[in-house]
C-alpha cells in the first residue's frame, strides 16, 4: 500500500527535475515555465511536458516558447 503512494511522489519528482533541465536549455526556469503556461491557457499536464522534454526537444522548444510569450502578455 505504502510503495503505491510513493511511486506517485516519485514520479512527479522525476517530471519535475526533467522539465527543469530542458526549460534552463531553453533559457527560463521551472516555476516560470508553469507560470507563464498557465497564464497562457496551455493545458499540459507534467507527465505530458516531461514526455515533450525527452522525446521531442524540438515541441518543448516551442512550448517554452508560448510559456514566454504568456509571461510578457
Amino acid at each position: 500500500y505504502v510503495h503505491r503512494k510513493t511511486r506517485k511522489r516519485d514520479f512527479r519528482r522525476l517530471w519535475t527535475i526533467r522539465i527543469g533541465v530542458a526549460a534552463k536549455l531553453h533559457g527560463i526556469s521551472y516555476s516560470k515555465l508553469i507560470n507563464g503556461l498557465q497564464r497562457a491557457g496551455a493545458l499540459l499536464n507534467r507527465k505530458v511536458l516531461a514526455d515533450l522534454a525527452v522525446r521531442d526537444p524540438n515541441a518543448f522548444g516551442a512550448v517554452a516558447a508560448v510559456a514566454k510569450q504568456g509571461l510578457v502578455a
